[in-house]
């Protein structure tokens, strides 16, 4: 199937969800045969460069579907390997109503296997978006956790779940390559009966970490196990895309 051609989305709306993480809604002309039931899927922004250069893209994720608009949430914190602020964070913090911004997709949807007896979802704040939808499409009668590690206690939310499944929030505001809060939170949970279903995304370290812990001590099938670093510690998305590609070939 061919990728959808590029379009040029209008900010629509602007609002702080929690001190770390804003949502933009887009929308206009370019919306009018975006498909429906995209939330979940990813899609891609894109920023011109000069002198006829290749855009810079980043990934994102799309939280909330409307007839005309749709919502996408930025984690405002984003920096670069080199500290200064990526392209996508500048963006979400400076936009204003009425700016463009060409977009790519949408892509397929993360979900985690809805064919399991109980559920682990865990990742940062990169992945809440994701998480937040996964969770919203978990059968209402679901069981398990949500282990989610966020920069602040008031970048905490109150997210829509099934009643069986436990929000475990982790605070951590200095995110190193030998320290897995996510990871050390995952170890103390008591696991439930039956086949469990894992969706996991977050730094690249803390990524293998829980990696292996998944596939070596808990031996978790490959089909109920979606796993994916969306940043590295000290790298710009292109450096992470090498060392994500490497690893990936790998652990095959």
């Amino acid at each position: 199937m061919a990728k959808p051609e590029p379009r040029i989305l209008d900010v629509k709306g602007i609002k702080d969800i929690t001190p770390n993480m804003r949502r933009i809604t887009l929308g206009g002309q370019g919306i009018k045969d975006f498909p429906v039931d995209q939330e979940s899927a990813y899609i891609k922004l894109m920023f011109p460069q000069p002198q006829n250069e290749k855009p810079i893209m980043r990934t994102y994720t799309i939280i909330k579907q409307r007839d005309d608009e749709i919502d996408v949430d930025f984690v405002l914190h984003g920096l670069n390997h080199k500290g200064a602020e990526g392209p996508a964070s500048h963006w979400a913090k400076t936009c204003v109503i009425g700016d463009s911004v060409l977009i790519g997709g949408p892509g397929a949807k993360k979900l985690i296997n809805p064919q399991a007896d109980w559920f682990l979802l865990a990742g940062d704040m990169s992945a809440l978006p994701a998480i937040t939808v996964n969770l919203a499409q978990l059968p209402k009668d679901a069981a398990g956790y949500a282990v989610i590690e966020v920069l602040s206690e008031d970048d905490k939310q109150l997210l829509q779940k099934p009643e069986n499944i436990t929000i475990e929030w982790v605070v951590n505001t200095v995110t190193t390559e030998s320290r897995y809060p996510l990871l050390d939170k995952v170890k103390t949970l008591d696991w439930l009966d039956g086949e469990m279903a894992v969706w996991i995304a977050c730094e690249f370290n803390s990524m293998r970490a829980l990696r292996q812990y998944f596939k070596q001590e808990k031996q978790v099938a490959k089909s109920h196990l979606y796993i994916s670093s969306y940043w590295k510690l000290d790298s710009s998305e292109d450096e992470h895309k090498v060392v994500k590609r490497q690893d990936a070939e790998e652990s095959l």
